[in-house]
């Protein structure tokens, strides 16, 4: 008798592709420290985390509303200057993609 584990293991492993893909589908409102983790901010700035980054910003950041009276134009400015990134979004844009692949298990 022949038993094939190999492809009842890869129609599993695509079964749990497909239903973490179905989890992430759509709009999510990701909180922003799943979105810049330490991995993330240290590899793709010169901090070690996200807090470090909004300390060296030179903006007091404590809330949401803090955050949201920085001028979008001197923000953009200061993402610039600390990264490769052209904007806020453009960061922001790359960190939505490193957390889908993780939550994908890759």
């Amino acid at each position: 008798m022949l038993k094939m584990t190999g492809l009842n293991e890869i129609a599993k492993k695509l079964d749990d592709l497909a239903k973490k893909a179905g989890e992430i589908d759509g709009k999510h409102n990701v909180p922003m420290n799943e979105l810049l983790t330490p991995e993330f901010v240290s590899v793709h700035t010169r901090f070690a985390n996200a807090d470090e980054m909004f300390d060296e910003s030179g903006y007091k950041i404590e809330t949401q509303e803090d955050f949201s009276s920085i001028p979008e134009e001197k923000w953009d400015d200061f993402i610039r200057s600390i990264s490769s990134f052209s904007d806020w979004n453009a960061m922001l844009s790359k960190a939505g993609e490193a957390w889908a692949t993780k939550k994908l298990g890759f």
